[in-house]
């Protein structure tokens, strides 16, 4: 089983580069000073949300970060899918789906309800993706953000 550690501040330093390559890979534009600003309250302990290097600690080959929140619908505290990235190089080996099969147990045994994530709509192999980690479509709902 490929290992998940929960990151702390001394994780930083691993977690930021990998963090603006996926932001680069997926078009997210953002400054690294808001980068590591919304980072480290998560790193510190934050009860939003927690981070998680994958693979060795000190060599991580990806994250991922789950965003806590309260839901009536779900039954009380949910968690939404953030981010989750593994390096190019390594991709195509079950890394990210071990990762979706093993996360969710261990969140529901710390009383999570339900998982969320957003997907982009224009590529069939992310989604394929998250179907197959057991991640279904919700048919009456739309995902829609106001920035503030």
């Amino acid at each position: 089983m490929t290992a998940l550690h929960l990151a702390g501040p001394d994780d930083a330093g691993r977690l930021l580069p990998m963090i603006a390559a996926f932001h680069e890979e997926t078009g997210i534009s953002q400054k690294p000073e808001a980068r590591a600003e919304a980072l480290m309250p998560l790193l510190e302990g934050s009860p939003y949300g927690v981070a998680y290097l994958v693979g060795p600690a000190r060599a991580p080959i990806g994250y991922v970060v789950i965003c806590f929140g309260w839901s009536l619908e779900m039954g009380g505290m949910d968690g939404f899918l953030d981010e989750i990235y593994i390096r190019p190089g390594v991709r195509g080996r079950g890394i990210g789906s071990e990762v979706l099969q093993n996360l969710p147990k261990a969140l529901a045994g710390a009383g999570l309800k339900a998982l969320h994530l957003e997907a982009r709509r224009d590529d069939p192999r992310i989604e394929g993706f998250y179907r197959r980690n057991k991640f279904e479509l919700r048919p009456d709902t739309v995902s829609m953000t106001r920035r503030l």
